[in-house]
């Protein structure tokens, strides 16, 4: 099932007022109209835009993030 739209949820306040701020979570609705929230992220070590998910499976969405992911590591 493909994803046709994505939100991501506020990303936290800075520090430290935002210490205890929830991180960021991208949220999915597939074509069958069901949303699912797929992961949350650091904002600080890897960021994304609603439009990169549009299109994807639920595991392409994951595999976004991990490559995203070792590449920070990486860097």
């Amino acid at each position: 099932m493909k994803i046709t739209g994505a939100t991501i949820t506020p990303m936290p306040r800075p520090m430290p007022e935002g210490m205890f701020d929830p991180m960021p979570k991208v949220v999915a609705t597939f074509g069958d109209g069901t949303t699912k929230e797929l992961f949350e992220f650091y904002p600080d070590e890897i960021t994304f835009t609603a439009s990169e998910f549009i299109g994807l499976t639920e595991a392409e969405a994951l595999a976004l993030k991990q490559q995203k992911d070792a590449a920070y590591l990486r860097s």
